[in-house]
């Protein structure tokens, strides 16, 4: 009689069976690499957790030391976390309730393959709508909790898609400005600035002083090795910038967090909008695709938009529209999936690129590590996260970065100058995973290079440095963020 399958292999043959990753080349070590049983520090972005991955699913793995009996619970947030949500009433409750406005149908019509969305291409026409991209809208002043007020007829997000018998609230339309520039050795350069537009507004005009800021969707990979950093970390941040006495001085944005019901450090979401995965996750489920949990239970249809105040609930009409076992476990898959190994960190050029990154003084906001501590929320992820040594190059604190990426509007103590720091980690692998290099908030940098061109306002002198630096140097700079 033949021996059973060990836990372990048992549980990587369902997750690759669920997932469709069979054949991929991949390696996860929780142990030594070497055989002299050590790791390179700047190998293993993510400590314990650090996968040794690249191709289209390098951001889809769960955290390499994730025990066996988590693994089923992986695989379960997966299936709820790519697969489509439907319009209601269906023969499914487990998957209904879609809408009645969207923008995507499942959390991974935004984050493709775990991975980072890009603009729309409106080269093919307007119909070529944006999915992995949204806009936020607001108007002056702000609510109960200090967060932004939304428009009175469009909320504070634009749906541009809607159910069957709902009118979708219009579309979205897109244009580029050159902006020339040139390095000190006279080498040209064109960034693309956008202009967005609306257009077929099924609800009437938008409020006269409506603010909007556009927004891509960042790679989901080691989220929640972010989220067990210590807010005392974020804190020391925010001090040891200001203590220097230099032009950048990174803030904290404190913001309101339904989960625990009250203001906490914001870390996630491009203005730091954001404390905890779970918010997060809730707010992306209502806002992006519809769907109502229990810490989101009322539909966004405003007052004017009477079809969707009339379309059918999912879950048989019941609230909220997706339970709290299956919410949890997709937030559970979300703060375990684990960070790529770097590439080539040896690399002579990755090398020189590395010290021209410390040279331009990149990491006075891009802090490589953290220590994390231990999850905040121990029904929603793994201790394996804990105690790790990370690498993800942020300090999650606010910058002012210059009226050129300004959006004009606020979000709780963000102003409309400041962004959050993004993680740089997984950077290199975009291109794998989604087929393109669009980065910054919006996604109009085309690559890396372009990205450090926008900095401006606190980041304007380490932008400075790197316009004085020549064609070796810039590649070798793009080269050593791209190993990341």
């Amino acid at each position: 009689m033949p021996r059973p399958l060990p836990r372990s292999l048992r549980a990587g043959l369902l997750w690759l069976a669920v997932t469709g990753l069979a054949g991929l080349a991949f390696w996860a070590s929780a142990g030594p690499a070497g055989q002299d049983g050590s790791a390179p520090d700047d190998e293993k972005t993510g400590g314990d957790t650090t996968v040794f991955a690249t191709g289209q699913n390098a951001f889809s793995f769960p955290l390499a030391n994730l025990p066996d009996e988590e693994r089923t619970r992986f695989v379960i947030g997966n299936s709820f976390f790519k697969r489509n949500w439907v319009q209601a009433p269906s023969s499914t409750t487990a998957r209904d309730g879609l809408g009645p406005h969207f923008i995507a149908r499942s959390c991974g019509g935004c984050h493709v393959q775990d991975g980072r969305g890009a603009p729309p291409d409106f080269t093919r026409g307007l119909s070529d709508q944006p999915v992995g991209l949204l806009l936020r809208l607001s108007i002056p002043g702000k609510d109960v909790h200090g967060g932004p007020l939304p428009d009175p007829l469009y909320g504070d997000q634009f749906s541009n898609f809607a159910v069957q018998g709902v009118t979708p609230e219009g579309q979205i339309s897109l244009r580029y400005e050159t902006v020339r520039g040139k390095f000190a050795d006279g080498t040209p350069y064109q960034l693309q600035k956008p202009r967005y537009g609306f257009s077929k507004l099924n609800y009437g005009p938008m409020a006269r002083d409506v603010m909007l800021s556009p927004r891509i969707a960042p790679q989901m990979a080691g989220v929640g090795l972010l989220e067990a950093i210590p807010e005392a970390e974020i804190l020391r941040n925010a001090r040891d910038q200001a203590a220097l006495g230099g032009p950048v001085r990174g803030v904290v944005n404190q913001v309101w967090d339904a989960p625990t019901q009250q203001m906490r450090v914001g870390r996630f979401g491009w203005k730091a909008n954001v404390a905890t995965l779970a918010h997060q996750t809730g707010g992306a489920f209502l806002g992006d695709m519809g769907i109502t949990s229990p810490l989101f239970p009322k539909e966004t249809c405003t007052n004017a938009q009477k079809d969707c105040l009339a379309a059918p609930r999912g879950a048989q009409g019941k609230t909220p529209e997706i339970d709290e076992k299956t919410f949890n476990d997709v937030v559970f898959y979300e703060s375990t999936l684990a960070p790529a190994a770097r590439r080539n960190p040896k690399d002579a050029q990755v090398v020189q690129g590395q010290k021209l990154f410390a040279a331009a003084q990149c990491a006075a906001c891009h802090r490589p590590s953290y220590v994390t501590g231990e999850i905040p929320f121990p029904r929603l992820g793994s201790k394996a996260a804990q105690g790790q040594t990370i690498y993800p190059y942020t300090d999650l604190l606010l910058h002012d970065m210059g009226e050129g990426l300004a959006d004009g509007r606020p979000d709780f103590l963000a102003n409309g100058r400041q962004w959050r720091t993004p993680p740089l980690w997984g950077l290199g692998l975009v291109p794998d995973v989604n087929g393109h290099n669009r980065l910054l908030h919006d996604g109009r940098a085309r690559g890396a290079l372009e990205a450090v061109l926008w900095h401006d306002g606190e980041a304007k002198a380490s932008k400075d440095k790197v316009l004085q630096m020549n064609a070796q140097q810039r590649a070798a700079l793009v080269k050593f963020l791209e190993s990341l």
